[in-house]
């Protein structure tokens, strides 16, 4: 790459729900409300649209699977769906009984979890096709999830969190009688490891977990970032935070509050960014309590970051997040954007 950023051609035509890239190349997957999924070669600048999956309804979410082969997505038609990405080929592994906002696969497990708007987890074992799906009901509409080697961690509405331990979700095999359909999910009960109450007193936008599975980062509407550890000792608890961040003084000096949409941890350094309804992406250094570098403002929300497998590379999906006020979206506002990261840029620079 002879620059440090590029933007991709042949973005999506309306609004970014999630990026992803895959665990060991630059391939990069992109959910859309156009009711398509993108599978990017950005390995070269301007990078190369692979393939579009079409769906039936706009897609909320998108992962790789056990190999780069694999992909599952969701949204809005309900459904939970395997995509090869060699072949093109869709299959619907399960259904909720509502929109599914979030999905994350555990390569140490070899499941997948989906989350979904019905206020039901499903855990479904990809390559084990004969373990049927189960089903686990939450206290409130999940919002965000996101997983390490051993926890699921669930955000949901009413402030309300759940910590799973991933062991006894992958453990949960329900019976199937021959008359049952394979594809529906059995209920469950399987109780969460950790259940707390969220640090930010709006609604959680994003949550991220640590790399080295000692803790998670949310964020939420009203432009805060909670960073808290797993262990539940009185000592870990005490380090818990929360700061302010994504905010912008108008030309009155009043300070306007936005959404933080999107947060990805360095899966080398630990650190993460952040990115918000103001147009901006930072990077932070939650151990430290540091702000570590804020980029160049994008021309609209910050909707969705990224980073790739081996933490050299960042990218930032941009559409347009409303808060200006302003419905629809223009032709050209839609964009992604792939950065290289020098060798010390996501680097933490220590307590000060």
């Amino acid at each position: 790459m002879t620059t440090p950023q590029f933007e991709l051609s042949d973005p999506p035509s309306d609004a970014i729900s999630a990026i992803k890239f895959a665990p060991a190349s630059l391939r990069l997957l992109v959910a859309s409300w156009d009711k398509n999924v993108y599978l990017y070669d950005t390995s070269q600048s301007g990078g190369k649209l692979l393939q579009t999956f079409g769906h039936r309804a706009p897609v909320l979410d998108v992962c790789f699977g056990e190999s780069e082969e694999d992909a599952y997505t969701t949204g809005l038609d309900w459904d939970v769906r395997h995509l090869n990405l060699s072949t093109g080929a869709q299959t619907i592994v399960s259904s909720h009984n509502a929109g599914v906002k979030s999905l994350a696969y555990s390569p140490q497990h070899h499941i997948l979890i989906s989350a979904s708007w019905d206020s039901t987890l499903h855990i479904h074992h990809p390559s084990s096709p004969s373990i049927p799906i189960a089903s686990i009901s939450l206290p409130s509409k999940p919002f965000s999830i996101s997983i390490t080697a051993t926890k699921l961690v669930v955000a949901m509405a009413s402030r309300a969190l759940n910590i799973y331990d991933l062991a006894s979700l992958a453990s949960a095999a329900p019976s199937l009688t021959a008359t049952d359909d394979p594809t529906a999910a059995i209920p469950v009960q399987i109780e969460p490891w950790q259940r707390r109450e969220s640090s930010l007193k709006f609604m959680t936008r994003a949550i991220a977990c640590m790399p080295n599975d000692a803790g998670y980062a949310s964020s939420s509407i009203e432009g805060r970032v909670a960073v808290e550890w797993f262990d539940p000792s009185p000592e870990s608890q005490a380090r818990k935070y929360a700061f302010k961040c994504h905010r912008q003084a108008n030309e009155q000096g009043i300070d306007v509050v936005y959404p933080v949409n999107a947060l990805a941890f360095h899966p080398v350094h630990g650190t993460f960014a952040s990115g918000g309804g103001d147009g901006f992406v930072a990077l932070w250094d939650g151990v430290a309590k540091r702000r570590i570098r804020q980029y160049q403002r994008y021309a609209s929300s910050v909707s969705g970051v990224a980073f790739s497998g081996d933490g050299k590379y960042m990218a930032v999906a941009v559409s347009p997040g409303f808060e200006d006020g302003k419905e629809g979206v223009g032709e050209g506002v839609v964009k992604v954007f792939v950065r290289e990261l020098g060798e010390n840029e996501a680097k933490g620079k220590g307590a000060k």
